[in-house]
């Protein structure tokens, strides 16, 4: 058993040896190429992934930020203001009165208190999610969030 092994073993690297040497030359090209072409893949994928790192845009683009929005709500129609935040533009000043008044509470470093009881009665009302109402607001979902 042991001969006929050792017979095989040796007619296959005779078989190889015996192979012209265009052939192996061409294998190798072949592999080499292959090789090329997966690293060329990688590498495409690599920048495609990574590409939005590098490639920064500003999220929050619109001319009308939240602060503008609430004064927009609070100088405009007196229906709109009870769409958007369910009172009217007297309760709602005096909402964020006694806020300030009564609860102690303060502008913030970046945003206004106003601004700030504007968001959670938006919330509120419409029962948006954080993503949605930092759209409406033009804030980060952190801030809105807070």
């Amino acid at each position: 058993m042991c001969d006929r092994l050792s017979v095989r073993a040796s007619s296959l690297d005779n078989y190889t040896l015996s192979m012209p040497h265009t052939r192996l030359k061409l294998r190798r090209e072949q592999l080499v190429i292959a090789a090329a072409y997966l690293i060329n893949v990688v590498g495409v994928a690599t920048q495609l992934y990574s590409s939005p790192l590098y490639w920064k845009q500003p999220y929050h683009t619109s001319k009308l930020t939240g602060a503008e929005w609430v004064k927009e709500l609070i100088n405009g129609h007196h229906d709109r203001i009870w769409t958007e935040l369910g009172m009217r533009v007297h309760v709602f000043l005096a909402f964020v009165h006694e806020l300030r008044v009564v609860c102690g509470l303060e502008d913030g470093k970046y945003m206004k208190l106003d601004e700030q009881a504007a968001i959670f009665l938006y919330m509120c009302v419409t029962g948006l999610s954080v993503r949605h109402v930092g759209e409406r607001f033009q804030r980060s979902n952190d801030s809105v969030s807070k």
